[in-house]
């Protein structure tokens, strides 16, 4: 029989994302194991939950507005997709991308395996030509 996801598992979830908005970084040690891997990692990005929470630091130090929305989570028990968007002012250059000086909607989809209520793997595909699309969202 499948099980469904736990509530404390989406709640793991939760947080994880909501470390972005809430500009709480730390939220990862609680949330992620010691050896949690992110699956591609960014270019200079250090393994484990440190990698993450230096890039959540980082980006928004650039970009002060950078929310992520969980639009849906789904899967079972230990295995979790989550699609959400990035959204953000792109009023900086990033990624060798000029500003636009619009507000943004990046396409997040990801995969997490999940032990004891902690994320133990992610993997991640984000769709950042909405960078140079015209993808814009808001005023």
């Amino acid at each position: 029989m499948v099980q469904a996801l736990t509530e404390n598992e989406i709640q793991a979830i939760h947080k994880f994302y909501g470390a972005w908005k809430a500009k709480k970084p730390e939220w990862l040690d609680e949330v992620c194991t010691p050896d949690w891997q992110d699956i591609p990692l960014a270019p200079k990005q250090a393994k484990g939950p440190q990698g993450l929470k230096d890039l959540i630091i980082d980006f928004i130090k650039r970009f002060p507005d950078a929310e992520i929305v969980v639009e849906e989570i789904f899967g079972t028990h230990e295995r979790a997709g989550a699609r959400t968007t990035l959204k953000f002012t792109h009023d900086k250059e990033f990624m060798g991308i000029a500003p636009t000086n619009k507000k943004v909607a990046i396409a997040v989809n990801e995969f997490h395996y999940l032990k004891d209520g902690k994320l133990t793997h992610t993997w991640h595909l984000e769709d950042w030509f909405s960078l140079v699309s015209e993808k814009t969202y808001g005023k």
